[in-house]
Formats: C-alpha cells, sequence, structure tokens
C-alpha cells in the first residue's frame, strides 16, 4: 500500500478542444464510492488505458480543502467486482474519461464526464498549496472548486450534472 499526502487544486472549466491539448494519456474511469462511518472516504476504481483494465481501492483523509493523505493500492478484478456488487455502495458509480497533458512543465489531468460536452473539471497535483499555477491558453478556466463539494466526483455521480446545469444557469 503507498501511503503520501496529495496537494490538488481543481478547476471547473469550459469543455476544452482535446486536440489542443498536448495529451498524454486518455483514460477511461469508473470509480465508486464506499460507506465510511470513520471520517475516511473509501473508493474503488476500474482504469481502462489502451484496452488493459486494472483495478485500485484508495482511502483518502482530508485534511484542508486541497491537502489529503491518500493511501492507494491495486486490488484483483475479482476483488473489485465484489465491492461494487455489495450494499457497500455510497451513490452511483462516476464515470469520466480522464486526459493528462503537459503545460509548461505543470501536469494537467482534465475529467470530462458523459452528462456533459459544455464543462469538465481540471485538475492539478502541487508541491505546496500555495504554488503557482500557469494555466494552459487554451484552457477557459470558470473557478475553482477544489473546496465546493458540489464538484466532488461522487456529488457529481449522484446529481448526473454540474450544478450549473441542474439549476439552468450555464447551458
Amino acid at each position: 500500500m503507498s501511503k503520501n499526502y496529495e496537494i490538488e487544486r481543481k478547476f471547473l472549466v469550459e469543455f476544452p478542444d482535446i486536440s489542443a491539448l498536448d495529451v498524454k494519456r486518455r483514460i477511461g474511469i469508473v470509480q465508486t464510492y464506499l460507506n465510511s462511518a470513520d471520517g475516511k472516504q473509501r473508493r474503488v476504481r476500474s482504469v481502462d488505458e489502451n484496452g488493459r483494465v486494472k483495478y485500485t481501492y484508495t482511502e483518502k483523509v482530508f485534511l484542508t480543502p486541497v491537502t489529503r493523505e491518500e493511501n492507494e493500492y491495486e486490488i484483483s478484478g475479482e476483488r473489485y467486482r465484489e465491492l461494487v456488487s455489495t450494499d457497500r455502495r455510497e451513490g452511483p458509480p462516476v464515470e469520466k474519461v480522464r486526459y493528462c497533458f503537459d503545460y509548461h512543465d505543470q501536469l494537467f489531468e482534465l475529467d470530462t464526464y458523459p452528462f456533459s460536452d459544455k464543462l469538465a473539471i481540471m485538475e492539478l497535483e502541487l508541491g505546496s498549496p500555495e504554488q503557482k499555477i500557469d494555466f494552459p491558453d487554451n484552457v477557459r478556466v470558470l473557478r475553482e472548486v477544489s473546496a465546493d463539494h458540489r464538484y466532488s466526483n461522487s456529488a457529481l455521480a449522484a446529481a448526473g450534472a454540474f450544478p450549473e446545469q441542474q439549476i439552468g444557469e450555464y447551458i
């Protein structure tokens, strides 16, 4: 099990032209959150990259809105299916396609969801919470959503839409 600290900021962005990005990886992700009563967030993921599928189990403890302790390890397909088919699930699974791309020596992750062709979430792992971010010129950042739970993967999956789309604010 790897144990590390993750500093990550998340941004709501307009769905960019993917072909204009320096995409290094395209990954299909299905993640399911599991019930938890001890303050830890637990999830399992099916990760499909170029037809090769692997499964992971992750536990996170949120220390601040942008800093968390993360423990993650690979699990078998059988264990993954067992966990997602039980009463341990907390809401519907999150389906997304992640595009990893470089911009000025920064590795961004752009998560796109099947329920929106207008909005996406862009994430960046940082060395410190105060680190300056050099945003890609061809991605329009609408606002930071690191501390806004409505933009968490579990909340987006449960709603099946971005908050703006739920209230008709952004069409």
